[in-house]
Parts: C-alpha cells; structure tokens; sequence
C-alpha cells in the first residue's frame, strides 16, 4: 500500500511537470548562440567565430532528474518472491557527448521463500531461541541440529518439543537502500546519416554503498512458531518426489497459513562490519544498461536493467549449506540484486541546450558543409588553360589550339560539321552532298546526270576493246569497315581474276545514304577494300577506281565492275 501511494504521488508530480514544459521553451541555439556558452569558455568561442581556432566551445548543457518505479530481486540462497517493488530517484549530468556521472539512489524491498525445507542447523540465530544464542523468544525456537566432537549429528542438548530436530521453511524479507555513484556511456547518439535519434541505448558501472535489513517470518500473529505447519508440509516438500502440484499446493499453504510480519532478526554482520542505523552498510557495485525514449525536449521514458553486488551472503538472511558434507558451511557464492524498472526523466535548467546524449556533435559539421554559415571560404579562381574563354571545369576540348572558335563547351567550331574544324576548313561550308571531305575539308561533289552518263558511254567504248575482261565479279556485303574472313575470301577471288587479266581495270562501287555518316562509313569501307587489293594482292592502284552513288543501292553492299 505504501508503494501504491508513492506511485500515485510519482505520476501526479509528472503531469505537474508536464504541463510546465509545455509553457517552457529550451534554449537550443546550438554552438553559435552565444547564451549557451559559459564566461568561462567565451574566449574560445571567439577565436572559433573569428576562425583562429577550429573548434567551438562545448554548449551549457541542462541537468537531466528523474525517478522510477520497478520490481527488484535477490538472487541468494533462498528462491525469491516475485514480484517485490522498488523505487529509484537520480541526478545525471553529461560531461561529454558520450559519458556522463549519475547519482543515484535506490529504495525497495526483496522477498523469498523456500520450497524445500532444510533442517535448522545451530548456527543460524533467525530459528533458534535466545536460550541457544538465537533472536527468538525462549521457548518459541526451532530444534536444531548440532555435532560433536567426532562430527556425528546429535540433537541439541535443550530442545523444544521433545528434542526432535526439525525442518524450517527459510524466507526473508530485506529493506534494501542504495546510493551510488555511476559512470554512463551513450552508444548511439553520434550518427553519421541521421541528425538525431529518439531512442538512446546506455550502458554504465557504478560504486556506492547498501544498507539493508533482513527479517524473517518465523513466528505468527500470537507469537507462537509454525512447528505443525512446517511439520506436515515438509513431509510432503523433504521426500523429493513431489509433483508440481503438490509443490504448488504447499507454496499456496505458505502463504495462507503464514502471516506477513516479518518479525524476527534474520542473521546479520552488522555488529562486526559497517552498520547504518538498524542496517549493515556495506561497500557495492553494480552495472547496467537501458533504453531512452525521447518524449520531447525536456522530457524521456526510460526501461532500464540494473545489476548490484556486494560483498555479502545475508541479503537474504541464510548463508549456511542446505545440506553439507559434514559440519554445516557456508554457501560459496555472495549475494546479488537487481533492479528492472521503468521511470520518467526531465531535463532542467535555462539558457542550456539539451543533455549532450540526447545531441549529434557531427550535426553541425554536417549543416556547415551543407549549407557553409561561418566557414571561411576562398575566393573562387576559374583557370583555362588554353584561353579560349571557357573555365577548365566546363571545357570539354581544354587543349584548343590558340585563337580557334569555339562554341559554349570549349570545342572547336565545325560549322559545316564534315569533321574538319573550321580553323583547318579550307572549304568553310561544304556542302552535304559533296561530303565526306579531305584532311583539308575539302569535298568531292558527284557530278552532274548528265556527266555521269556521258561518262558512262566513254567507259563502256573503252571497255569494247577489252571484251575479254571478266564480268561475274562477286559482290561483298558490310555493315561496317571491318573485313570478314568471308569477305577475304571473296577479295582474293576478284584479285586472282584481275591477276588473270592484267590489261583490265576494275571500279568498286557503294551506295551510301544521303547522310554525312553513312557517306563517310561507305568511303571507309571502299578505302579498305581498295587497300587490301593493293596491299595483300599486289594489284595495282591504276587499275582501280571508286563510285559512290549516293542513294543508288544497298547501303551495306559493295559491288565490283
């Protein structure tokens, strides 16, 4: 009920605070916001504004407090009770990007019960009656279990109930507050292609010291002790062979039949080691991790897991061995507790930018270079080379030779565009059907109909004489101006029949479109015909001409007359 009524007080207290931060505004200026920079480090901010120093002034940071609610546990030597409730209340401050320092402090309570019961062994004072050096009152103890000389087992001498040693159904319930101090590491907050995140994970370890104070419930409400109860259920839970059941049936009678006063001092070191009041105080460690979940700029939820040791075997109030090979002993391991909890964090103070966790420090590099504010930059050049007015960044021909024209791009003019620029264009415009041109731009235009007929009769008169000249030349097929090695084949024919007729000529004819490209493909491919009957087949370059009759055929076939 007490944990109840806090946890009402806790979250009223939140909406309070909630409603405060809608009528508040942080200062989130950032590194150039002046009002977020201490006296102290103004200095620096200046020689970074005035760009003799390259970095800014860590900003004021704002203060994060905050407080949780959550289910702490004792791993010890007796099964704990779940759940049992705790509350924590902390300070944080970032001293950096990555690390910043809490304090904490932790308030809550831890429960056990054992299933299976053990027989009271003589050492532990939380069973025994202050006749055998126990807390109980005299008469109300358990019987014990004690050895002699030899380490054989014997009852105790002053027993109660007939002097039977008896089994005890250990529990505890210890009040457990802490207060440390810890170091805590942000995993995620620098990004390099996100400006910010919502969610946080941290990790941390801290010191401190525990107080804690172990009870038992060894007697109930009349002061008189569960000797029947623990007699008949540990007839059932002390055989081992129990179904899951009978062991829940005996955990429900526990706790039915059992108050919940928690009257009786469990064992303790107190007396020989630090004490706080009714409590031992004792020196702790603890380790953590968590997740943050930013609600807004000065509000963030938070579930976080929290592990604390401690040099100790009594949080639980039991350290002896269950069942030990011979004389009782100690347990070997110390005890631990843990602490799971989900809480609300608020960051506090004016004139601060957020806690530096929740910032990116790679937000402004990134911004200044996106958009450049306070970055000093040069004034721009804009060198070209080869001076024809165009900056080298943009000239795509940056070696023109001096003094050409050129057009926007820094290349030189070609204005009849028979590939010749026009500062070596002796034929400046050439036109289309003259084309493709010479080295010096200069065209061969077809002659005239009636040229070409007349030419035509003088060949075929010429031809008259040479009657004996073969006429079944093969054709050649190319799309392009490489030779097949079927295309070989056929030119070695052609030239075995002109080697055959030395006194006859031949003329290699193509039949280009009326386009500049396909006029200058056809040359090319008669050129390398040509070239391969003079080079390869020693034909003679008198005895062979060229026609190119635009229009006049396949574009992709040469035909041999």
């Amino acid at each position: 009920m007490r944990y109840q009524n806090l946890c009402l007080s806790f979250f009223i207290n939140v909406l309070f605070c909630i409603n405060a931060q809608a009528q508040d505004q942080v200062v989130t200026g950032g590194i150039l916001d002046s009002t977020v920079i201490p006296a102290k480090k103004m200095k620096q901010q200046n020689e970074f504004w005035n760009n003799t120093y390259s970095f800014p002034s860590k900003p004021r940071n704002q203060w994060e407090i905050g407080a949780s609610f959550g289910v702490l546990g004792i791993s010890g030597d007796i099964p704990s009770v779940f759940p049992t409730f705790g509350f924590e209340a902390h300070v944080r401050k970032a001293l950096g990007y990555i690390f910043s320092l809490r304090l904490q402090y932790l308030n809550g309570t831890g429960k056990g019960l054992r299933f299976d019961a053990p027989i009271v062994n003589s050492k532990n004072p939380a069973w025994l009656d202050n006749s055998a050096n126990g807390n109980l009152p005299n008469g109300k103890g358990y019987n014990a279990e004690v050895r002699d000389n030899l380490g054989n087992l014997k009852p105790l001498s002053t027993t109660l109930n007939g002097g039977k040693v008896q089994n005890v159904f250990t529990n505890y319930k210890t009040h457990i507050q802490d207060l440390s101090l810890q170091g805590i590491l942000t995993m995620n907050n620098i990004r390099f292609h996100k400006q910010k995140t919502k969610l946080t994970m941290y990790g941390g370890f801290g010191v401190g010291f525990t107080a804690y104070h172990a009870m038992v419930n060894a007697l109930d409400a009349s002061g008189n002790n569960y000797t029947n109860l623990f007699n008949e259920l540990s007839a059932i839970s002390g055989t081992g062979n129990y179904t899951k059941d009978q062991k829940k049936n005996v955990l429900k009678r526990l706790k039915n039949e059992m108050d919940n006063t928690y009257e009786t001092e469990a064992e303790s070191e107190k007396n020989r080691r630090g004490s706080l009041g009714n409590n031992t105080l004792l020196p702790s460690a603890n380790i953590l991790v968590g997740l943050s979940y930013r609600l807004g700029k000065r509000i963030n939820i938070a579930l976080e897991d929290r592990q604390t040791f401690i040099k100790s075997d009594l949080l639980d109030g039991q350290r002896w061995q269950v069942q030990p090979v011979g004389d009782v002993a100690f347990t070997s391991d110390y005890d631990t507790y843990n602490f799971l909890s989900l809480g609300l964090n608020f960051n506090i103070g004016a004139k601060a930018v957020e806690p530096l966790w929740w910032l990116n420090p790679l937000d402004y590099a990134y911004s200044e270079i996106n958009q450049p504010k306070h970055m000093k930059l040069p004034k721009p050049v804009f060198d070209d080379a080869d001076g024809d007015g165009v900056t080298d960044q943009l000239d795509r021909e940056p070696n023109t030779v001096a003094g050409a024209p050129v057009d926007t791009h820094g290349v030189a003019k070609d204005t009849d565009g028979d590939g010749v620029p026009d500062y070596k264009d002796k034929q400046l415009i050439t036109p289309t059907e003259c084309q493709p041109v010479d080295a010096d731009g200069v065209g061969k235009c077809p002659a005239p109909e009636c040229c070409v007929a007349i030419t035509k009769e003088i060949a075929d008169l010429k031809a008259k004489p040479q009657s004996d000249c073969p006429n079944d030349y093969p054709s050649i097929r190319l799309n392009k101006a490489i030779l097949s090695s079927d295309g070989k084949v056929l030119l070695d024919i052609i030239a075995k029949k002109l080697q055959e007729h030395p006194a006859c000529t031949i003329t290699i004819s193509a039949y280009p479109k009326a386009n500049k490209r396909m006029q200058a493909l056809a040359v090319k491919k008669v050129e390398l015909i040509k070239t391969y009957l003079i080079e390869k087949a020693g034909i003679t370059a008198e005895r062979i001409s060229t026609n190119f009759a635009i229009e006049g055929g396949d574009p992709d076939t040469i035909d041999f007359k």
